[in-house]
């Protein structure tokens, strides 16, 4: 049942708002039932200042935006103007009203869950562009702050997409969408029951899927990562899967001089996708 309000008490309460001369604004507001924050889940919880101007630029639609008392007043004046423009109710409110949620830093904005893109949209995505797919295949990455390093990666290299693991992988949560500062409204995640199939589809459709190894045949500087084109990286602990891997058209390794005998996930990942960003401009 939806909420009644009365036009009548509504006019009072504005016109004695008017008389007294305390608008609004001067008094933060509380925020009231504000739905629980759980790490496991999709939920649709955006945290931070850059993250929630993403989202409401994007359009992706947010229910509500919350921002704590004692922002400055340049980026009050920026956000109200864009939920105004976006129709996106605004509410600001005192900081304890956003406890509730992990690493808010004072802006909060809430919305459904994130959606996920199917691989054929990725694929049409690159085609409209005229350009070679170049996709990233999470094979088990179980930390979302890696899925969000790897989602701004993907935007910044103007990639085309992002596939994961619907079980034993991080899914596309609030801490990933904070992490990639914004990334995560732009880049299309798709979700699979199984890697190593979609691979084999993806092989169907003309595009190559490069591995990383540190016994790989050639360098990650000797591979030819000009065409259509999946990067598969691996799990943290574990690197990628013995089927996942046997999948691979090709590997490579990225040259190291320290004493580890590894980069992050999300480093990886980067060089991989920077080098065929260098080679896709003829650089």
């Amino acid at each position: 049942m939806g909420i009644k309000r009365d036009k009548n008490n509504f006019n009072k309460k504005n016109s004695a708002a008017r008389n007294t001369g305390r608008g609004r604004s001067e008094k933060p507001e509380t925020a009231r039932r504000l739905p629980r924050f759980s790490e496991k889940s999709d939920a649709g919880v955006i945290c931070g200042k850059n993250p929630v101007l993403e989202a409401l630029r994007s359009g992706r639609t947010l229910n509500k935006v919350l921002v704590a008392a004692g922002q400055e007043p340049g980026f009050l004046r920026q956000i109200r103007e864009l939920c105004r423009e976006k129709h996106v109710p605004f509410l600001q409110v005192e900081r304890s009203s956003l406890a509730a949620y992990p690493d808010n830093r004072g802006v909060v904005a809430l919305a459904a869950p994130f959606a996920y893109a199917e691989v054929e949209d990725i694929l049409a995505a690159a085609a409209a562009k005229g350009e070679p797919p170049l996709l990233v295949v999470l094979a088990g990455v179980e930390d979302p702050h890696n899925l969000g390093a790897v989602l701004r990666t993907v935007e910044g290299v103007g990639a085309h997409g992002v596939i994961i693991a619907k079980h034993g992988a991080a899914p596309l949560n609030e801490t990933a969408a904070r992490v990639a500062a914004g990334a995560a409204e732009y880049v299309p995640v798709a979700r699979v029951s199984s890697v190593a199939a979609v691979l084999d589809e993806l092989k169907q459709k003309g595009v190559w899927v490069c591995g990383t190894h540190q016994e790989g045949a050639q360098t990650l500087w000797q591979a030819d990562l000009t065409g259509p084109l999946a990067v598969v990286m691996g799990s943290e602990g574990r690197g990628l899967p013995p089927l996942v891997a046997k999948k691979c058209d090709f590997m490579v390794q990225i040259p190291m001089r320290g004493q580890i005998n590894s980069f992050n996930v999300s480093v990886s990942c980067a060089m991989v996708l920077g080098e065929a960003l260098r080679q896709r401009q003829g650089c």
